[in-house]
This record gives structure tokens, sequence and C-alpha cells, in this order.
């Protein structure tokens, strides 16, 4: 007696074997936009946005304060004026080296601020033929900027199983990796996982 599948036409049993690899294929290139990522913090990049912005005046009000000149006391003409040495808090060294202390912090914090805000992705979209991305952020102030790459020109860095928080992405030509924050949605992990997800040789 034969057996049941050798009856079958040969050409039916390649299309059955490659069924899977066209499936995947097929969910790799979908048909329309499909949002793999997406996580809305916008009321947190605005509070940072703000603290950011009272940051850079309070100390850019404190390098103006300190690079003005300093009230003179009068004295009278009998007593002898105090000489002053390397720590006096009137010496033009003590008061630049404070004013550009003062300044490298505000310019730290003002920097360190926007670039968390602009590297903290807020949604990632898989366009339609699955050959585009677009990466919106959150932007400062989390008013959102976004901007459309060829998939090819994206690499993850790391599995998402591999990261406790946060998942580095490459783009290429851009400094600085951009984040997912893991306590973000992942729509659709597999089609994530074989397209943004992969790494690729930048």
């Amino acid at each position: 007696m034969a057996v049941p599948w050798r009856r079958w036409p040969p050409g039916l049993l390649a299309a059955l074997r490659l069924l899977p690899m066209r499936r995947l294929l097929y969910n790799a290139t979908p048909p329309r936009d499909v949002l793999l990522f997406e996580h809305k913090r916008g009321r947190f990049f605005a509070v940072l946005g703000l603290f950011c912005a009272g940051q850079g005046v309070l100390w850019a009000s404190l390098t103006m304060a300190v690079l003005s000149r300093p009230p003179v006391s009068v004295q009278p003409r009998d007593m002898e004026a105090p000489v002053g040495g390397h720590f006096d808090l009137r010496s033009a060294l003590w008061r630049y080296g404070l004013a550009v202390g003062c300044g490298a912090i505000g310019a730290l914090v003002l920097g360190a601020g926007l670039l968390f805000s602009l590297r903290s992705v807020r949604s990632v979209m898989l366009r339609a033929g699955g050959q585009q991305v677009t990466l919106t952020t959150h932007a400062p102030f989390g008013l959102g900027a976004h901007f459309t790459v060829p998939l090819n020109q994206v690499s993850c860095m790391a599995h998402r199983g591999e990261v406790p928080a946060m998942l580095p992405l490459k783009v290429k030509g851009r400094r600085f990796y951009f984040l997912l924050d893991k306590a973000g949605h992942f729509h659709n992990t597999q089609l994530f996982d074989n397209t943004v997800g992969a790494y690729r040789s930048l």
C-alpha cells in the first residue's frame, strides 16, 4: 500500500515546504504601515524641558552675577586697605573661574536634557513594503520629532531580552544611540525582531 503523501504532486510538496519562509517574508513586508513600538511620556519630557530651562536660567544668572563687578566698600582714609591675596573673593581669577564653572554646569544640564529628549524614542513605525522605518522621538518639552530612514540603515545593538531597561538603536549617519524604553509596548514582537530589532553592520 502506497503512502498517501507520496501520491501528491512534487510541486505541491515543494510549495508546502516553502510556506513558512513565504509567511516570514510576507510578515517582514507588510502591505500597510505597522506600528511596532510605542511609549508615550509627553508629560515627563515636558517637565524635564521646564526643569532644564529653569536650570539654564539659574546658572546663567549666577554667571552674570559673578562676572559683574563687586561693589567697592568705602573705607576711611586713615585706614590702610587690605591687600588681596590669591583667595580673595574679589580677585579677577576667582571670579572668572567661578563664572566658567557656573556656565559649564548650566551648559551640561541643558545639553544632557536636550540629548536625552532627542534620543528617546516615542514610536517606531514600519512603512508599507517593509523598506523604510519612521522613528518618532519625544524631542524637547515632549513636542515630538520624526524622521524616516531606510530599514537597512537601522541596527539594533542588543536583543530585547539582553537589556534590562533601554534598547539601543543605531541609525547610520547620526551620532549617539536612540533609546527604546522597554517599559513601552511592542505591538508586534516577531515583526520587530525580524526588521528593526535585527543587528546590521553599518
